[in-house]
Formats: structure tokens, sequence, C-alpha cells
């Protein structure tokens, strides 16, 4: 059994100084010994960000041990399949048609173009395929639906596992996608209860919780997190993790994005988040939901290797990979190999069935001789 133990200092200046265990060491020893749990308090989760960064870093690190092998990272390549016009005033996204930002609506990428994204995905790497279309939801876009229901189809074949966020969703719309193949769904809370409405007035948290009820139920798995450096204060970060680790169900997926701010957005004199601030977060998600994949994506092209090993080692155990996240910039293919290479990665085998597996770890085998 591993045990936590408290630091005892020799110089003891003040009595209250006299001892101290942080709730990062408390939580996560209890995360180990008692698996998920999802009555984590909102004070539980604040206690556990405010622990001292290198011991959040630490305990988020065992944690992150105890339940994954810890060298696999999972790539997955994300492609706006159909890019702009959304209606939408998400103050962070490019996409939105409220604001000026140069990018033009496109319709959405036949099947030839989206197919040759996915090989090449998967050539370079990535087990997972994530299409985004820019639509508040996919009510009376039937056509397009339908044609993204064969997209799934198609990609799955190719042995890969395939996600998409194409705003809300209705219960039947749902079951299509599970038919079709699907294997996860995103749909990211963004921030807060509390802070939500200053960044998005046009679709509620309510309305954001009630698609992830309707993807659970049709046994997708649940790709949901938040994006910091909206200029939300931690109380705000807090309550997402909060949110997250409560529903019925962890998220499988949960990646934490920084703001990658846009000209012509609401949001495009943010300031940039500091690596400390992503290492907070990622290391408090890991500790109170263990077994989620922890998604280390967008803004991350504004890091070093060298800190982006602080963030696998706090507990993100998966990348976005390619030229582009939707539309704002990302590391490219080639980079993130000699990343894999310096620092002994592993990619992560898709895992929606054995064989699949089998084979992808045969094909890397054969690939690293």
């Amino acid at each position: 059994m591993l045990l936590i133990r408290c630091l005892r200092p020799r110089i003891q200046p003040l009595a209250s100084h006299s001892s101290f265990c942080s709730a990062a060491a408390v939580q996560a020893e209890r995360t180990i010994r008692e698996g998920p749990r999802n009555d984590w308090t909102r004070e539980e989760i604040k206690s556990v960000y405010d622990s001292p960064v290198l011991d959040l870093l630490f305990h988020g690190a065992q944690v992150h041990r105890h339940v994954h092998n810890f060298r696999e990272v999972q790539q997955c390549t994300l492609l706006s399949i159909k890019t702009g016009g959304c209606s939408e005033d998400c103050s962070y996204c490019p996409q939105s048609s409220r604001y000026d930002t140069g990018l033009k609506a496109q319709k959405l990428m036949n099947m030839d173009s989206v197919l040759q994204a996915a090989r090449k995905a998967k050539e370079a790497g990535s087990t997972r395929f994530c299409m985004g279309a820019a639509w508040r939801d996919t009510v009376g876009r039937k056509t397009n639906f339908n044609q993204i229901l064969e997209y799934i189809k198609e990609i799955r074949d190719m042995g890969m596992e395939v996600c998409c966020t194409l705003g809300m969703l209705e219960k039947q719309q749902a079951m299509e996608l599970k038919k079709a193949g699907l294997t996860a769904y995103n749909h990211n809370l963004d921030t807060s209860r509390e802070y939500y409405s200053k960044i998005i007035t046009t679709r509620s948290y309510d309305e954001r919780l009630k698609t992830l009820d309707h993807v659970r139920e049709a046994g997708i798995s649940v790709c949901s997190g938040g994006i910091i450096g909206l200029g939300e204060a931690e109380e705000d970060r807090v309550g997402l993790l909060h949110t997250l680790a409560t529903l019925p169900a962890h998220p499988e997926s949960v990646p934490i994005n920084s703001l990658v701010a846009v000209k012509g957005t609401p949001l495009q004199d943010q300031k940039p988040v500091e690596i400390w601030e992503m290492i907070r977060m990622i290391a408090t998600a890991r500790i109170v939901m263990p077994k989620a994949m922890v998604r280390l994506s967008a803004g991350r092209v504004r890091f070093s290797m060298a800190e982006q090993a602080l963030c696998f080692l706090a507990g993100a155990n998966s990348i976005f990979t390619g030229e582009k996240l939707l539309t704002t910039p990302n590391n490219d293919f080639d980079k993130d190999q000699l990343m894999f290479k310096v620092l002994g990665l592993i990619p992560k085998a898709p895992s929606f069935s054995d064989e699949a597996a089998e084979t992808f770890e045969a094909e890397a085998m054969s690939n690293s001789g």
C-alpha cells in the first residue's frame, strides 16, 4: 500500500507551522486507495488545486502511475470539417459569424478530403480522429448529418477511434452516432457555471449538460473539459473541475485547453496562460478523475518540450497533433515525434477493441524497426 507521509520541518518558528501535509497528498492517497468517486465537494477540489505546485505535481504523478501506463500518450488529430459561419457568440472562437477574424465560412468537406486527412493522421501515429463542425446544433441539417455518419463508418474501418464535436445533440442523433460507430463525443463546458454567461450567451450551461446526458445514455464516451485563460478566476477553474468530477460518470476524456487569443474576438487581448496554471489544472484533474484521459489540448504550441514534459508528469496522457486545431496553430507531427523520442513516450493504441490494439502495436513495432 502506498503511504503518503506528511513533512515535519526541523525548524518550527511558528506553532501553526509545526506540521504540513497538503490536500494533494491526502486526496491522492484516498484516490489510490478507494478509486474514482463522484461526491467531491468544491472545497475539497479547491484545496487540492491550491496545494503547493511541486507537491501537486508529485501527487498527480503518483495517481497517474497507479492508474495508467505513465509513458503512454494518445495522439489525436482534430479536423475542422465545416469551418466558420457559426451563429453562436463564444467569445474565444474565431468561427463565430459575429466577429471579424478574417475567417471565411466554408461548406462541409467532402468524403475524399476527410478520409485523406484521416489516413494522413493515422500514418503520423494518431489513433483518434476528431471532426469538428462550426454549428450551434445539428437540427435541420439532416443531409450533412447523414454525410458525417458515413465519414464515421469509413474512419472506424481504418482501425481508428472517431470523435465528433457538432454542437448540441438530440437523443435520437446521439443514438445514430453510436450506431455509426462513434467512439466519443466532445462537448466542452468551457468554464464554471458562474462565469459561463460572461463567455457565451447563445447556449446555456444546462443545454451543454443535457447534450452530455444524451451522449452518455447512447453509450458513447463523453469528452468534456474546458478552457483556461478566458479572464476567469481560479475559483472558476475549480468550479469547472467540480462539475466534471460530480457528473454521474466521469468523462472518459477531459481536454484542458489554454486560450489561443485570436485577433477580432472579444478575448483577443487576454494574457497567455503560464505553464504552472496548466500543471495545476492537469494534476488536479488527474487526482479527482483518475481514470479519465486528460488531454493537453489547445495552446500547447506555446509550451516548450520541457514544459510539456511537466504536464505529462502531472497526469496528461493525450495530445492533439497536426498543424491545426480547428483553425488555430498547433504543434506539427515532426516536432511531436521528436518529443516522443526524447521523452521516451509510447503511442497509446486504440481502445475500442483488443484486435485493433494488437494490430496497432504490431504496426508500431514494425515501424520502429
